[in-house]
Parts: C-alpha cells; structure tokens; sequence
C-alpha cells in the first residue's frame, strides 16, 4: 500500500478499535470519543485549557445531533486537525 492508503487504513482501524468498545459499532460515543482522543491525540488534550473546551468539541463534531459521532464527522475533525497542524496559509 502507498502511504496515503496506509494512513486511510489506520483511520479506519482506530475509528473501528474505539466505536466497537461499546454500543454501537458505527459510532463513537462520548465516552469512546474521549477515549480515542487521550490515548491517540494526547496533544490536543494537553493543550486544552480546560476539559470544557474538550465537550464543547466533541459536541461541535456531531452534525447530525444524534449525540454520537459516525464516521465522517471523525474524518471532518481529522482533516481540520490535520489542515491546522499543517500551518500552511494559502497564497494571496
């Protein structure tokens, strides 16, 4: 596999790991949500300056209001995770 299929698959896998360890395999609760951010995004949560701005991020993940997290709302935080660290401003 190329590097960028390498990287999707372990998106999938750690999204798959966290969403099966309760409830329901297709989403990631709170709990799982909070789980997968301290043991694979510990950075994030250090800079936090308070677990409330911890909340109101995962709360800002679920689009859709079901109170979980799918899939692709985990992709969308990846990807603006991913464009933030990268720390490139477009040309003007």
């Amino acid at each position: 596999m190329t590097q960028l299929e390498t990287a999707m698959a372990l998106l999938m896998k750690t999204f798959d790991t966290y969403a099966a360890s309760e409830g329901n395999k297709d989403t990631l609760s709170k709990v799982e949500a909070k789980a997968l951010l301290e043991k694979e995004m510990p950075g994030l949560l250090k800079a936090a300056k308070n677990p409330d701005e911890v909340d109101k991020l995962l709360k800002g993940l679920d689009f859709n209001g079901d109170s979980e997290i799918d899939f692709n709302e985990f992709v969308v935080l990846v990807a603006a995770l991913t464009c933030a660290c990268h720390n490139r401003n477009p040309k003007k």
